[in-house]
């Protein structure tokens, strides 16, 4: 098995973001569905404490790779201006 690494920027919560996770944790507590667009505001996952993700293009993002070593790059020049936290993501 192998592992990969991805990689999600954040930009802070915001107003919307307090009412779409207020929305979320009522529904929660009263077992009902989630209106559709808290689930893609939140991209059918729990409301993540450092934000709202923000897809990163490959732009900013790409691969590494030399003769010892591989891994990712971030240009930060290149980063969405909101972002504000950047997460390193391995996964098996």
């Amino acid at each position: 098995m192998g592992m990969s690494t991805h990689v999600i920027g954040f930009r802070p919560k915001d107003e919307l973001f307090e009412k779409m996770e207020a929305v979320y944790n009522a529904c929660r507590l009263a077992q009902v569905e989630l209106p559709i667009e808290v689930e893609e505001f939140f991209n059918n996952s729990e409301p993540d404490q450092s934000g709202v993700e923000v897809n990163l293009s490959d732009d900013c993002v790409r691969e590494f790779k030399n003769d010892h070593q591989e891994g990712l790059e971030v240009d930060i020049r290149k980063l969405p201006s909101q972002v504000n936290i950047i997460r390193f993501i391995n996964s098996w």
